[in-house]
């Protein structure tokens, strides 16, 4: 069963409490909350106004002065998020309107990192017409990362290939496989994998998909299902092509890290495409 059947299941039989603080100001999102409602996907909760739980949720996740905490809850972005750490609701849902830095800075300052990530990233849940179903991280939120946030953003894609496939397998691609090249590129992705446990890397992109070029590479793999692009030039490229010359579905680009599920829209995204992130998003909630 594929990832979007299961995860539109998994939000029947446990369906989210889900904020939508953008509400009322973008027609796809309420078109997209009818039909989480009519499909009994969610349970949309109002953005609330500011309490004494967000307060202290917002304070335990990011310290501060208390003036300028109660401050902070003014905007809906951070007041929505700290409903989600205050357990108002379980996932926090925008970008129709709001940049994705506005987001991102709202679940950072709101929500908080998972432990072991130092920074937020993103995925795509690519689709093939064979059926194959891969993630690819990150093909849209940090440029140019460095080693320590290449191995961040690989193990917040550890933490979705396992939530959404069962078992990550994850490549951290580069032009070169294992030792048999150099550059200050393949010298940051080897230095990256050395910092996680349980990935490959580097690795060429035919090797970490291919068994038998693995093995005549001299290494083991090639069944990877999360693969990790050492910038966003290469993961943004490689998405685009994938569904140009390939034919396949990308859905998202989802955000990953956050100790909660949070769910950045793409600004040209339809009502189906906001309701399938939204399903996909809070099938990897626990």
């Amino acid at each position: 069963m594929g990832i979007l059947k299961k995860s539109y299941e998994k939000s029947r039989t446990s369906p989210l409490r889900v904020v939508f603080p953008e509400a009322g100001e973008d027609a796809r999102i309420d078109g997209a909350v009818a039909r989480l409602i009519d499909e009994r996907l969610a349970f949309p909760v109002p953005l609330a106004d500011a309490d004494e739980a967000q307060l202290a949720a917002l304070l335990a996740v990011r310290p501060m002065k208390e003036a300028l905490a109660r401050r902070m809850l003014n905007k809906p972005l951070i007041r929505a998020a700290a409903m989600v750490s205050a357990g108002q609701a379980d996932m926090i849902v925008a970008g129709a309107v709001a940049p994705t830095r506005r987001v991102i800075e709202a679940a950072s300052i709101a929500i908080g990192l998972a432990d072991g990530v130092t920074l937020p990233s993103s995925y795509f849940l690519m689709i093939f017409p064979d059926g194959r179903e891969l993630v690819f991280a990150d093909c849209a939120v940090n440029v140019a990362p460095d080693a320590e946030g290449l191995a961040a953003i690989a193990r917040a894609s550890m933490a979705t290939g396992a939530a959404l496939f069962g078992t990550a397998k994850v490549a951290m691609l580069s032009f070169s496989t294992g030792v048999s090249g150099a550059g200050a590129s393949v010298d940051m992705v080897r230095a990256a994998a050395d910092m996680v446990d349980g990935v490959a890397g580097p690795v060429q992109a035919d090797a970490a998909l291919n068994s038998a070029i693995a093995a005549a590479k001299g290494i083991q793999g090639g069944d990877a299902n999360v693969l990790v692009f050492p910038s966003l030039d290469a993961g943004n490229i490689a998405y685009k092509l994938a569904q140009e010359l390939a034919g396949a579905q990308a859905v998202g680009p989802f955000l990953q890290g956050f100790r909660h599920p949070v769910c950045d829209l793409s600004r040209g995204a339809s009502v189906d495409d906001i309701v399938a992130a939204i399903v996909v998003s809070a099938g990897m909630a626990p």
